[in-house]
């Protein structure tokens, strides 16, 4: 009998990444199940989740440009939440195609409405230069920590039931890092069962709350301003078996209105695959 363990999430996960391409334009309609709100709450109340958008701005520029150079860094700005139900279109640019180093942008908007933008570099790397790693590290194993999101009732975001959380001393959300550095470790993967890749690192590298939650006992509500990711070591299933990597998303600074933390992919084999630096306003404030 053919295992279907995965079966349903592929399905899930390969249509919200795609965009349909009609007479030069790239478009999809972003479903509700990908929202940031909680389970418990209707997605209404809550964003399409930053993650996936974010993946499907490489896909903009990759499958409206052409760009096969590997991806090395990637910034979006969320400009306004995009509506549910309706067609969100990406306009991808080509602002210079080097042989080396290629960059583009891409806008997306719901009609005249601007929902966020994106710029993206993509380039070769050249693997017999000297190399210098400070932040390789050896990974806490996998088998044996916690498994599950972990967050209480039923506080955790629609977007996380594609993923497969394992918790290393966590999770901390609503306080457990109050007197301690704002900091939460985790392995996860995607439950499609595929090989981990740039979409899925785009999604994975933002898929935990913000680490400023681990500090308060009543965290405020938050919303993305921008979002950066740097691509250093491109995941195989040698250095991310069964799509597995190890993330470490840590606060920089919450204070007043805003809020900035990071966040760290490292393979099984310690090499780091990808960094991220994310922007958050208190919404409210």
């Amino acid at each position: 009998m053919a295992d279907t363990t995965h079966a349903e999430p592929a399905r899930i996960l390969n249509k919200a990444f795609s965009l349909t391409s009609t007479d030069g334009r790239l478009t999809t309609t972003v479903d509700p199940d990908f929202s940031n709100a909680p389970e418990s709450l209707p997605p209404e109340k809550g964003f399409p989740y930053g993650g996936l958008l974010a993946a499907l701005c490489v896909q903009a520029m990759r499958q409206g440009l052409g760009i096969t150079a590997p991806l090395q860094t990637l910034t979006v700005q969320y400009l306004a939440a995009a509506r549910y139900g309706e067609e969100l279109e990406f306009r991808p640019r080509m602002l210079r195609d080097g042989r080396q180093v290629t960059f583009a942008t891409v806008e997306a908007g719901q009609g005249d409405r601007l929902t966020h933008h994106s710029s993206g570099t993509f380039g070769i790397n050249i693997e017999d230069r000297p190399a210098l790693y400070d932040r390789r590290q050896t990974p806490p194993a996998l088998d044996g920590q916690s498994e599950g999101y972990g967050m209480p009732g039923n506080m955790a975001p629609r977007f996380a039931s594609q993923v497969e959380y394992c918790f290393v001393d966590g999770p901390n959300i609503m306080g457990g890092n109050a007197d301690r550095a704002r900091v939460e470790r985790c392995w996860m993967r995607m439950r499609d069962g595929q090989p981990l890749d740039e979409l899925r690192l785009c999604y994975l590298l933002d898929a935990l709350y913000p680490p400023s939650w681990t500090g308060f006992h009543r965290p405020p509500m938050m919303t993305s301003i921008d979002l950066r990711y740097d691509f250093l070591t491109p995941p195989t299933p040698q250095n991310a078996p069964e799509g597995w990597a190890f993330f470490e998303f840590s606060l920089i600074q919450h204070e007043g209105s805003w809020a900035l933390d990071d966040a760290l992919a490292w393979g099984a084999d310690g090499t780091v695959l990808a960094a991220a630096r994310q922007h958050r306003k208190v919404i409210g404030s």
